[in-house]
């Protein structure tokens, strides 16, 4: 599952920050652990206290954020089964770097 986007992220360059938000202690990303540790995916743990996924999206909000402030980086890949990263990746645009 990882490994053919990391492939396509390997045609603009290099991935240096990887990571992978969601709760790791419950069974539906259990099949994922693998493939974060082959991979070099650092998991984010985000407790699922209530329903939704808001703290998750929150999360993968700010340390995005926070790595464009570092001005380390060319590009970003966001990727995501929603569009709840619209307005993250217009802001991203917004500094000049490829979304």
């Amino acid at each position: 599952m990882a490994a053919p986007l990391l492939a396509e992220v390997a045609k603009f360059g290099t991935a240096f920050a990887r990571r992978a938000y969601g709760d790791w202690t419950g069974n539906s990303l259990r099949s994922w652990k693998e493939q974060l540790l082959t991979q070099s995916i650092q998991p984010v743990q985000q407790f699922a206290y209530t329903s939704g996924k808001n703290a998750t999206d929150s999360a993968m909000i700010i340390d995005a954020m926070d790595l464009l402030y570092t001005n380390r980086f060319d590009g970003f890949c966001l990727a995501s089964s929603d569009s709840d990263f619209t307005r993250l990746a217009a802001r991203i645009r917004e500094s000049g770097l490829v979304v």
